[in-house]
Formats: structure tokens, sequence, C-alpha cells
């Protein structure tokens, strides 16, 4: 057994991971420590948000494009968002003169898959466009959804892995969670924080969905 290979075993048992995942550019443990969105608020302040937010059924995806909230918009110098939120939710990302992120690992938080490569990375906008646009986005100006798409100070975008995101799509908690289980409530108290910034509406379903998993944290 190689140092290396050791080294790695050990890694693997003091973060007590339960596979490894045999994708090319896809490795077996989280990293120790890495960066993650703005903190939410509390459970507790989620319960009181959450009970404060409209119930009202989704409205209609007519007229919905993602071209109506403009992403990813320059953040500074040659980064847009997307590469703003890779080197902040990534360990130890470098970037090119371009800002593209050409190495470093990602962890994300939805599967617990860690990434070596950024394309295997998507940003997740927690409340989903389409989800905003049907729950009172279709009224705001073109700025404020350009704002909410791009938003790096309320905890609304994520890196993670693509294939999951992609399967989230436009789906709220009552229709899609994340599969680890114990990132949940984090993803409720995130989920409810957003909506309640920006005034967005939840039906029914979505709100029985948070209450339940809120109320476990």
């Amino acid at each position: 057994m190689s140092g290396v290979y050791a080294r790695q075993c050990r890694r693997i048992a003091v973060l007590a991971a339960t596979s490894a995942l045999a994708v090319t550019g896809l490795l077996a443990t989280a990293p120790t420590a890495q960066a993650s969105p703005p903190t939410p608020v509390s459970a507790a302040t989620a319960r009181t948000y959450l009970a404060g937010l409209t119930v009202s059924p989704e409205g209609s995806s007519t007229g919905y494009s993602r071209d109506k909230f403009p992403h990813w918009i320059t953040q500074s110098g040659a980064c847009n968002t997307r590469e703003v939120v890779l080197k902040r939710d990534g360990t130890n990302v470098v970037q090119d003169s371009s800002c593209a992120a050409v190495s470093g690992s990602w962890y994300s938080e939805y599967d617990g898959a860690t990434w070596t490569a950024a394309a295997d990375v998507d940003i997740d906008h927690m409340v989903p466009l389409s989800e905003a646009w049907k729950s009172g986005a279709s009224s705001w100006t073109t700025a404020k959804r350009q704002s909410f798409a791009n938003d790096l100070t309320r905890p609304q975008l994520i890196a993670v892995t693509d294939n999951v995101n992609q399967a989230k799509g436009d789906q709220d908690p009552a229709e899609w969670l994340p599969s680890r289980t114990s990132y949940r409530c984090m993803y409720a108290r995130m989920w409810v924080d957003v909506k309640h910034y920006y005034a967005l509406t939840v039906d029914s379903a979505e709100k029985t969905a948070l209450q339940g998993i809120l109320n476990g944290c």
C-alpha cells in the first residue's frame, strides 16, 4: 500500500465516507472544510417567516423565460456570478486570467459528491427562476429579476453536482429535496429565507413540506 493511498484511506475513515463513486472527476470524500453560501436564518426564524408568507396556488408559467432573469452578470473584473460562486464554494480553487476555474474541488451538499472539474458543477438557484416566476416574480422589473438571479447576499446560489441540479429543475420542497437528509433542514431554512426576502408566495403543499422539515430541525 503506497503512502498516498494509506493517507487517503485514513481520510475516508475519519470522514466516515460510506462509498467511493467511480466517476471521472469524482472523489470519494468531502473536504474537511469548504466555503458555503451565506448562512440562512435559524430554523426558529424560518418557521416565523414561513408563517408570514402568503399562501397561494402557483401562478402560470405563461411568459416565463430564463432570459427574463439575466444571468450570469459580471461581478468584478472578468468574473461573472457563476465564477464567483465556484470560487466561494470550492476548495483550493485556481482561476485563470479570464476568471475560469482551472482546478480545485467542489463538495455538493445535495448529494455528498466531491468534484474536481468545474464542468461537473452547476450553480443552483435555491428558489428556481421558474418557481419564482410562478410565485410573484412575473410582476417584477427585469432589474429585480436580475438581482434575484445573481444574489450573492442571500442563500440563493450554491454549487452542486450538475445532474442533481438538473433533476431538481423548478420543483419546490413538496416535490424535490436533497438526497442528503442531513442537509434538508439547511435547505428549508435557505428556501424560506429567500422567499421571505423577496416576498414570494408559497403553495399549500410547499408550505406543509417546509413546516414538516423545519419542525424537525
